[in-house]
């Protein structure tokens, strides 16, 4: 899965709320409307997840609707209750990137495997929790002893408590994030049964315009999705920048050169001998190259990561009941490992020994994505699986699968043992019990995973994968990856093989121009500009789009904008994202126009006798 960077403005990171011994926190009321509005995160990315191969955090979204929810019932959470919503929101949030619906299960499928619903619930159930229990040993280092950052964990905490100082700020978020959500939701139902609004064919109103013609063939046309139009609100210029600027290298002047010179010489959007499957590779060279690049920059995160010195005492917290007891996360892992086993043997094929060897990569690279989380605030999820890959891609040549579902281990330990420490991170500036937070956690995944994989198969029934409605750029890479490792580069297209080399040395150039800080917030993404290439060009102007709003809004009202900003793009992802969910089912059920609904419910009349 690829990663975004949203831009989060640095906090001090001390302990800041000082609670009562008696201050509720683990109930049951604040775990279940976390679970809930963690598991409608969820099912959202997988929703933009499959489009553009990002996925976005529930804390924040947790904390705020989770605190407005109570506070407009006049049942008003406690600080450490808000607290155990987002922990729990987070775990639900992340169940799409944890259980690989992303990128590794959906690679998968792209390869003509296919698997039940009942062995992906066994699947996510055997790999989610073994990043939370990677977690907890490395509590008291990171977070205790190094006292790293964390900016999401700590602008969660400050967001909190920003809450508890004014609660009428509170509301008004909630309400705009209610609004956008609804007006989005609205549109996206339109645009089922009117797609000229999603799309509106301007190359087609205005005939006479060649240009725009060409343009739109190769992707540049007009796109309104609200999902992507907020995520152009949130992930900032660079990044959308680069998105543009990839958009316009690959489809615009690569994509039309190879298909000239035929390298490529099919259909624009055809994958197998087209454009579009020609500029794959150069794409995921960029996107692997720039992760693991950074990786290799980051060398004193991985010394770090190994160095565990012991801290001198323990605080308070971790001699009461605060503490997470051994024998729950060391139970907890050796079951989870076993699970893990079991399930990769008869649902995957894969032998029992390699499953066995990719847990504990799987928490050596853990270990690197904690300490990335909590210097950067970047989880490189990618990055992580691209190792792995890379690792069996020697340990067991010629086994898609094997490459895959290894990496999908390494992927889902990196993915919740980064959010949890997001989380931990939070409850220690809030003086939560880790313990507490730990259930919450848990709890968390199980909920999400019980959205999260029947609205995958929704979408993926409805839609077919590597579509222009749902390309899956990070389940592309993926595959590719898996590909290259198993087949060798004599598979590639004309010419392919000498566009990821230079494109791979474009890649590790970013990676090492980002590590310059006088000039990083200048360096273009390389992970974004090659999902620009993955992915058709209207998307990545529309987040373009979404980019110019946002500089207009900030230029003509500054404190609107920052006040509301989070707000009314998670609306308009979430709205679209859910909303989304609806229109899959019509799609699967045949309800393509509105006249089809009267002819739908008259069916159903006539089977019930009626």
């Amino acid at each position: 899965m690829a990663d975004v960077e949203i831009e989060i403005e640095e906090q001090e990171s001390e302990q800041l709320y000082f609670p009562e011994p008696s201050e509720r926190q683990l109930t049951a009321r604040a775990v279940i409307v976390g679970c809930l509005v963690g598991s409608i995160v969820s099912c959202t990315n997988i929703y933009i997840g499959l489009k553009i191969g990002w996925a976005f955090g529930a804390s924040i979204i947790s904390a705020v609707l989770g605190f407005s929810i109570f506070s407009l019932l006049n049942r008003k959470l406690s600080v450490l209750e808000t607290n155990i919503a987002q922990t729990s929101g987070s775990a639900a949030g992340y169940m799409s990137s944890a259980a690989g619906l992303l990128a590794p299960i959906p690679a998968m499928m792209l390869l003509g495997y296919n698997f039940s619903w009942y062995a992906l619930m066994m699947w996510s159930v055997s790999v989610a929790f073994l990043g939370v229990f990677f977690a907890v040993p490395l509590r008291r280092q990171v977070i205790d002893v190094d006292k790293l950052r964390f900016p999401t964990g700590t602008a969660t905490a400050e967001t909190i408590l920003a809450m508890y100082g004014d609660a009428a700020d509170a509301l008004a978020k909630a309400r705009v994030l209610v609004i956008a959500g609804i007006c989005a939701g609205l549109f996206t139902l339109a645009y089922h049964f009117y797609p000229l609004l999603e799309q509106p064919p301007i190359h087609e109103w205005l005939p006479g315009v060649t240009f725009l013609a060409v343009a739109a063939a190769w992707g540049f046309k007009v796109y309104l999705g609200p999902s992507l139009l907020g995520a152009g609100f949130l992930i900032g210029p660079r990044v959308v920048l680069s998105l543009v600027g990839g958009a316009i290298l690959g489809w615009g002047i690569l994509g039309p050169y190879s298909q000239y010179m035929e390298w490529a010489p099919g259909p624009v959007m055809d994958y197998k001998n087209g454009p579009r499957g020609w500029l794959l590779w150069p794409g995921v060279a960029l996107m692997v190259a720039e992760a693991l690049g950074s990786l290799a920059f980051s060398w004193k995160t991985f010394v770090n990561a190994f160095t565990m010195p012991v801290a001198k005492s323990l605080d308070e917290e971790q001699t009461v009941s605060g503490h997470i007891p051994n024998s729950w996360w060391i139970g907890g892992l050796i079951g989870g490992s076993i699970l893990a086993i079991i399930i990769t043997q008869f649902v995957f094929e894969i032998p029992w020994y390699l499953t066995l060897i990719a847990i504990p990569v799987s928490f050596v690279l853990s270990i690197v994505a904690v300490r990335s989380a909590g210097e950067t605030d970047i989880n490189p999820v990618g990055g992580m699986g691209k190792v792995t890959q890379l690792i069996f891609g020697g340990i067991a040549p010629g086994s898609i699968t094997t490459n895959l579902m290894a990496a999908a281990i390494t992927s889902a330990g990196a993915s919740q043992a980064a959010d949890m420490m997001q989380d931990l991170k939070t409850g220690k500036m809030l003086g939560a019990a880790p313990r507490k937070q730990f259930i919450a956690q848990l709890c968390g995944i199980c909920v999400g995973i019980l959205f999260a994989v029947p609205v995958y198969f929704v979408f993926t029934k409805a839609y077919k994968l590597g579509s222009e409605q749902l390309p899956a750029p990070a389940a592309m890479a993926w595959k590719a990856m898996a590909e290259v490792l198993n087949e060798g580069f004599g598979a590639l297209p004309p010419m392919a093989k000498q566009a990821i080399l230079i494109a791979g040395v474009i890649g590790l150039a970013i990676a090492g121009l980002r590590q310059i800080k006088s000039i990083a917030k200048f360096v273009p993404s390389g992970l974004a500009m090659g999902i620009a290439f993955i992915v058709p060009a209207y998307y990545s102007l529309v987040m373009f789009y979404g980019l110019v709003v946002w500089l207009i809004w900030k230029a003509v009202a500054p404190a609107a904008a920052q006040k509301y900003n989070f707000a009314l793009a998670s609306g308009l992802i979430a709205g679209e994202g859910l909303m989304g969910i609806v229109n899959a089912g019509l799609k699967i059920v045949g309800i393509h126009a509105l006249g089809d609904i009267q002819l739908r419910i008259r069916e159903l009349l006539q089977y019930l006798g009626l």
